[in-house]
């Protein structure tokens, strides 16, 4: 997506101009609860819209006194000051996230008025009826500036697949960035002056990474996700694989319709990108590639995004793999400052190398998170009020400035003021490259399931418990199953 030069395209209009309810009392959020106090059952206000969020989004929606908050940007925004969001802390882990959606929405239970879902299955409750169609129900000028403005790759998680309507507004976009000491990594010898927008291999990095760990005398080179979790199918593994030539699925067409799509994953553009790395993290052991450093420590096959991110920030790293927020985190001027760099993923194979459509290059995992509402709750005029005003600028970047979470307009990120913003305002350059490398998960329908099927093989081969080759055959013969499980039943 190109960046407007000519100002602002399609704004919504500040006020909202929908009909006033009665103001809701104050209610205290219960982290990790499943329940929000004075809000589930008859009693609760009638003003109160409930919202499923994470603590990290739930911590910046209200404010003490005077400071920001999202909820004062959506009043703001125009949101009618009668109408309060309140929100029902869940957990952090996304699989854990939608089964407690899946929960809520087949018992036909609200509140929650709006979920936050994840981006990568959003679409299965949307093919099941499970959320309102906002293409039916939102102002014209809004889904406009949604349609228009929004980060496509993102719109797409939240659309019907055959009809096209937009059923979910996203709420924040994220993509994979590697962040690197560029202080460590120069003073080993290496020039990273095009690493932002244009990386280096593999074989390159993974050689400067092993350097500049060994020149500084600190623990790790390269941190990075490759727990058996949804963050490993979706985005680590994927973003390497796709930077290999290898992908699930074939080409980029075939990501969001089941049923009858060559299965690809044991393909050798696959299996190399496994054998690269066990080559980080074993070294020269068995089933590794020759020309790459150990440069990960073994015990990020059982590390998420926080556990990866943590030996970095505190200076125990010379690289990791994250999203936008640890940018946030560690580009302020107390932590790294200008020292931090930030790239999308290096690459093994050239575009014009790879096989198959939408592969090799440079990459950088599509995430993030939509919000739906159910439409099973009684309160659907109020949160389609509450989803027109996250749809304004200001609330976007609000949220950016509190959570450093990527506006879904991201050409507002080059249009930020950093010393209001922060950091990743820094690296716009690098957050456009990545949009326009973004590769997505398959999020079809089957997706939920198909998603363990790979991170428990690629977990596995990464362990060593499996060769990368037997683990790949395995999960073809699985992925083969559940597609044609689909064709069977006329999908």
């Amino acid at each position: 997506m190109g960046r407007d030069t000519g100002g602002r395209r399609d704004r919504p209009p500040g006020r909202l101009g929908r009909r006033s309810f009665l103001k809701a009392a104050s209610v205290t959020t219960a982290t990790g609860t499943a329940a929000v106090a004075g809000c589930v059952g008859q009693g609760r206000e009638s003003g109160a819209v409930v919202m499923t969020a994470a603590s990290d989004v739930a911590g910046i929606m209200h404010s003490d006194g005077d400071e920001p908050s999202i909820q004062q940007a959506l009043w703001d925004a125009g949101l009618d000051e009668d109408i309060r969001v309140e929100v029902q802390t869940v957990v952090s882990n996304s699989a854990q996230r939608m089964q407690t959606t899946q929960s809520a929405l087949e018992a036909g239970r609200a509140p929650p008025d709006i979920h936050m879902m994840d981006s990568g299955w959003t679409v299965p409750f949307v093919l099941r009826n499970q959320t309102v169609n906002l293409t039916e129900n939102l102002p014209e000028d809004v889904l406009g500036y949604v349609n228009d403005n929004y980060l496509e790759a993102i719109l797409e998680t939240a659309r019907h697949p055959e009809t096209g309507d937009l059923h979910a507004l996203p709420l924040f976009p994220d993509l994979g960035f590697t962040l690197y000491r560029e202080d460590m990594i120069e003073d080993a010898g290496y020039d990273t002056g095009g690493w932002g927008t244009d990386p280096p291999s593999w074989e390159e990095f993974s050689n400067a990474v092993a350097d500049a760990r060994d020149q500084a005398g600190i623990d790790y080179g390269f941190t990075t996700q490759a727990a058996a979790y949804e963050g490993l199918a979706c985005c680590t593994f994927n973003e390497v694989m796709t930077s290999w030539g290898g992908a699930y699925f074939g080409g980029v067409d075939n990501l969001f319709t089941a049923g009858d799509r060559p299965i690809t994953v044991d393909g050798e553009r696959v299996i190399d990108a496994i054998r690269m790395m066990r080559s980080f993290i074993e070294g020269e052991e068995a089933n590794t590639l020759d020309g790459y450093a150990q440069i990960c420590p073994s015990a990020v096959v059982q590390w998420t995004e926080q556990q990866s991110l943590s030996p970095f920030a505190d200076g125990s790293a010379v690289a990791n793999r994250n999203w936008s927020y640890a940018i946030a985190q560690t580009g302020t001027e107390e932590a790294f400052g200008e020292n931090l760099g930030v790239m999308t993923r290096p690459y093994a194979v050239s575009q014009e190398e790879a096989e198959y459509e939408g592969t090799g290059g440079t990459t950088a995992a599509l995430g993030g998170w939509n919000l739906a509402v159910s439409p099973f709750s009684e309160r659907q005029e109020e949160a389609l009020q509450v989803l027109e005003a996250f749809a304004n600028e200001e609330v976007m970047l609000t949220i950016f400035q509190l959570g450093g979470f990527l506006p879904p307009n991201l050409d507002l990120v080059a249009e930020a003021d950093a010393e209001e913003v922060g950091p990743v305002v820094r690296y716009a350059d690098v957050v456009q490259s990545a949009s326009e490398n973004a590769v997505p998960r398959p999020a079809t329908d089957l997706w939920p399931e198909q998603s363990a099927l790979i991170y428990q093989s690629v977990n596995a081969a990464y362990r060593g418990a499996q060769s990368p080759e037997s683990a790949m055959n395995d999960l073809a013969q699985e992925l083969e199953q559940s597609e044609a499980e689909v064709g069977s039943n006329g999908d």
